[in-house]
C-alpha cells in the first residue's frame, strides 16, 4: 500500500492547485451558537464569503429574538466576511408561521421587525429559514416574502431565502411523499421567490434523514435532478446558491420506554462518525454514482449504517456549481465538516 501514497499526495496537490486557479465563488457557511461551529468559523473565516448563523426566531406575534455570538461578530469583521443571519420559525413550527402569514397585525409587525433587525444590528443581510409551511399557505408566503424584500432593502440589507428542493412536480406513490410535499416542499414558488429575492439557497441536502430509510445525505443524481428542475422553471443560475452538506448521517438501533425499539438516524460530524467506524473496524466504500462514501457494520448482531460527506464528496458536488454557472454554494454546517474540505473549497468571493 505504501507505494500509492506519493500518487495520492500528487493528486491532492493538483486538485488544490486547480482549485486555486478557478474563478471565485460566493461561499455561504451556516453556523450555530455552539463551540464547535464557532471554532470552525474562526479558524476558516478567510475561506468564507458569508457566514449565516442560525440564531434569530420569528414568533407568532411577528417579534424577532436572538443574538449572534460575539466571537462570530469579531471574526467576521476581522476577515471581511459578510454577516447574513438566518431568521426561522422556531422549531419549524407550522402554527407559528401560519399565524404570521395570515394574521395582518403579526404579518405587518414581522415585516417591520425584519428591517429593524438589519438596521439595528448593522447586518449585511438576512436569510429566511422558514420551513414546514403547509402548501395552503403558498400564496401567503410568497406575498409575505415580497413585502419583506421592500422593507429590508429599504433598510440597506440583502434578503434571501433557504428553500427545500424537489426534483419535479408534486405527487409520489406513498403517504410519506404526500406528507413531505404538502408540508415541506410545495410551499415554495421558486421562480417568484428568486425573482423577488436577491437569491435563494437551494437546500440540496437531507435527501435522507433520521425519519426516512437509509441513504445518502445528498446523492449526486438527486442533487443534479433537483437543480435541473429549478432551472427548468426559469430561475436564473445567478440567483441560485447550491446547498452542499458538510455533515454525515448515522443510523443505529435505539430504544426508549415510550416509543419502544426503532431505527434512529442522526446528523453527525464527519470526525465523529469516522471514530465510530474505527472503533467497529468498519471501512467506508466510495459510491461513484452518488459521489459519497458509505459503510455498514455489525454491532452486537445488529447492523449500523453511515453515509458520509467527506472532502471528496464536497469537491464532486462543488463541480455542479461551476458546471451550471451558479452564483455559489451554501453549506450546512460549520463544525461538522471533514477538515480536509478546506483544502478543496477553492477561491471565494470577498
Amino acid at each position: 500500500m505504501h507505494h500509492r501514497a506519493p500518487f495520492a499526495i500528487v493528486g491532492l496537490a493538483l486538485a488544490t492547485a486547480c482549485a486555486s486557479r478557478a474563478a471565485p465563488l460566493e461561499s455561504i457557511w451556516y453556523s450555530r451558537n455552539n463551540d464547535e461551529s464557532v471554532r470552525s468559523f474562526v479558524a476558516n473565516a478567510a475561506k468564507i464569503s458569508i457566514v449565516s448563523p442560525q440564531v434569530f426566531v420569528l414568533d407568532s406575534l411577528g417579534d424577532i429574538r436572538g443574538a449572534v455570538d460575539p466571537r462570530v461578530l469579531a471574526a467576521a469583521r476581522l476577515h471581511g466576511v459578510k454577516l447574513v443571519p438566518l431568521v426561522m420559525n422556531p422549531g419549524f413550527s407550522q402554527p407559528v408561521i401560519h399565524r404570521v402569514l395570515t394574521e395582518p397585525a403579526a404579518r405587518a409587525n414581522a415585516i417591520h421587525r425584519l428591517a429593524m433587525l438589519c438596521r439595528d444590528n448593522h447586518l449585511d443581510g438576512i436569510q429566511f429559514d422558514i420551513e414546514n409551511v403547509h402548501v395552503n399557505d403558498r400564496d401567503a408566503f410568497t406575498s409575505f416574502v415580497r413585502e419583506s424584500v421592500d422593507s429590508v432593502h429599504h433598510a440597506g440589507c440583502t434578503i434571501s431565502a433557504a428553500v427545500v428542493p424537489r426534483t419535479g412536480e408534486p405527487g409520489g406513490p406513498s403517504a410519506y411523499h404526500k406528507w413531505i410535499d404538502d408540508n415541506w416542499r410545495n410551499v415554495y414558488d421558486y421562480k417568484a421567490l428568486a425573482d423577488t429575492l436577491d437569491f435563494i439557497s437551494y437546500m440540496t441536502y437531507a435527501q435522507h434523514t433520521g425519519g426516512s430509510t437509509v441513504g445518502p445525505v445528498a446523492g449526486y443524481p438527486w442533487m443534479k435532478a433537483s437543480l435541473e428542475y429549478v432551472l427548468s422553471l426559469g430561475v436564473l443560475p445567478s440567483k441560485i446558491s447550491l446547498g452542499i452538506p458538510a455533515y454525515s448521517d448515522y443510523w443505529f438501533s435505539a430504544y426508549d420506554p415510550n416509543s419502544g425499539s426503532r431505527m434512529r438516524g442522526d446528523d453527525i460530524a464527519y470526525p465523529a462518525v469516522v471514530a465510530i467506524m474505527a472503533k467497529a473496524g468498519a471501512h467506508a466504500t466510495w459510491d461513484d454514482q452518488q459521489k459519497a462514501p458509505y459503510a455498514m457494520w455489525e454491532s452486537h448482531g445488529v447492523f449500523e449504517h453511515a453515509w458520509l460527506e467527506d472532502a471528496r464528496a464536497f469537491k464532486a458536488k462543488l463541480g455542479l456549481v461551476r458546471q451550471y454557472r451558479l452564483r455559489g454554494y451554501s453549506v450546512w454546517l460549520l463544525g461538522l465538516e471533514d477538515p480536509r474540505t478546506w483544502d478543496v473549497v477553492g477561491p471565494v468571493v470577498r
